[in-house]
């Protein structure tokens, strides 16, 4: 029984992510499923997240707070320079700058693209 209620949970914390396009921290998945699953702790929300991203079911962006993706293909994004919040970019991944960009002797495998900028709720804060 307790395995059967990790796996809902853990297909739960996906879904949350995969439902969310803002790219939802661990804090913010354990926001909005807490309602339904008040027995759930943050700890398993992050533990989870981070199983996830290492199995590759998810992509853990870098930031200042770790935030998390379920769109897997290549993609920009850009980055709240305040606040902290993601989006997806409105720029076409460009697979061409993985033979471009590479000094010499290197192989690139990937590349990650994030602009960086004010968000349009930091922007109505001056």
């Amino acid at each position: 029984m307790k395995n059967q209620r990790f796996s809902m949970q853990r297909e739960q914390i996906f879904q949350a992510v995969c439902a969310s396009k803002e790219h939802p921290t661990a804090q913010m998945v354990y926001d909005s499923l807490r309602p339904e699953l008040p027995r759930l702790s943050l700890g398993t929300v992050y533990r989870n997240l981070h199983q996830m991203a290492r199995e590759g079911r998810l992509e853990e962006l870098d930031g200042q707070v770790a935030r998390f993706d379920a769109v897997l293909r290549p993609h920009t994004h850009i980055r709240c320079s305040r606040c902290g919040q993601m989006a997806d970019a409105a720029v076409p991944y460009d697979p061409s700058m993985d033979r471009t960009a590479a000094p010499e002797g290197w192989t690139v495998q990937s590349h990650d693209l994030i602009f960086n900028g004010i968000c349009p709720a930091c922007a109505g804060d001056k």
